[in-house]
């Protein structure tokens, strides 16, 4: 039998904090519910408060572990995505397999990526899998990105969540991630980016001085920053190509599918891009609502929501596809196994 790889089960936690518009409102004391809803398409987003992403991590695989009854001490390698790691060095992956108490003879590694890190985990974990590497590859994606934004930046504060989510890739005898497209142009790495405060630019008094654009938003060279007017370019550049070309690779048509799944970046975006794609209503999904933007894990926890919904069954092909900060971009057809 050829070996394969598919995923197997989805878990998702959410810090316990949760920033409503409402309190939004009340802090910038300028837009209404009602405006930072039609913006976004959303109403609540969960916030760390002193969680470190390393707690994120644990906290999700505790969870699966509970939630799916998979015994520990078969994961023999822990993939962890994130944009914001506890430290430096070492990689917070060597952290959280030691709190989840975890084999010592695995791999453990972590990797920065954001939009896209989902569907990139997915390519790192079956090529280990295909490689004769690992039979079970536990794939975290874990963000504390609001940690990184000024309080006082609208921009984005209104618009991104912090999660994790853990998913299970597992060998399997039937073919359940399909052929990737995968993409990278870091010639736009500064339309989203945190410019100051890593080697490239080291803190300092000065990186720690407060501007105020014409719109209002303020920020320091070390929050986060992102070019949105690019980004929504850059994003509706690459989806058609990225979705053509995915769905070539694997021969499959849009009406073969039972869902499409995107990165959540913003109820705006998906609208713009299920109209371009010519993605039937019903086959599209826009789970953004309760969670905002949680960067690298908006299509795990898509994918969790369909299958808790029943609107994913055995059988079913559904694409993901992400794109975003790098820039970066990617997609694959995953068939439930």
């Amino acid at each position: 039998m050829s070996r394969e790889a598919a995923v197997r089960a989805i878990s998702v936690y959410l810090p316990e904090k949760v920033l409503d518009n409402a309190e939004l409102v009340r802090q910038f004391g300028t837009w209404t519910e009602s405006k930072i809803f039609g913006k976004m398409g959303i109403k609540e987003r969960h916030v760390v408060e002193d969680e470190k992403v390393s707690d994120l991590a644990v906290a999700v695989g505790e969870r699966f572990f509970e939630e799916h009854n998979v015994d520990r001490a078969s994961i023999d390698f822990l993939l962890i995505c994130t944009e914001c790691p506890d430290y430096f060095l070492p990689a917070t992956a060597c952290i959280v397999q030691n709190r989840l108490g975890l084999r010592k003879d695995i791999g453990a590694l972590d990797y920065n990526l954001g939009c896209s890190g989902f569907i990139y985990g997915l390519a790192l974990a079956k090529g280990l899998i295909l490689g004769g590497v690992a039979k079970k590859v536990l794939l975290i994606t874990a963000e504390t990105v609001t940690r990184t934004i000024h309080p006082q930046d609208k921009s984005t504060r209104t618009l991104f969540g912090d999660a994790a989510a853990a998913t299970l890739v597992e060998a399997s005898g039937e073919r359940g991630i399909g052929e990737f497209v995968l993409g990278t142009d870091g010639g736009g790495a500064d339309r989203l980016i945190i410019p100051a405060g890593a080697w490239a630019r080291p803190s300092s008094p000065e990186t720690r001085v407060e501007t105020t654009n014409k719109w209002g938003n303020v920020r320091t060279p070390e929050n986060l920053y992102m070019d949105g007017p690019e980004i929504l370019k850059f994003s509706m550049e690459v989806a058609p190509p990225c979705m053509n070309d995915t769905l070539e690779r694997n021969g499959v048509s849009l009406d073969g599918l039972r869902l499409v799944i995107l990165h959540q970046a913003s109820h705006m975006l998906l609208e713009k891009l299920r109209e371009t794609l010519g993605i039937p209503e019903e086959k599209f999904v826009i789970n953004i609502e309760q969670y905002g933007n949680t960067v690298s894990s908006t299509i795990p926890i898509a994918l969790y929501d369909m299958m808790r919904a029943g609107r994913l069954s055995k059988g079913d092909s559904v694409l993901v596809m992400g794109f975003g900060v790098g820039l970066s971009w990617g997609g694959t057809v995953l068939r439930m196994v």
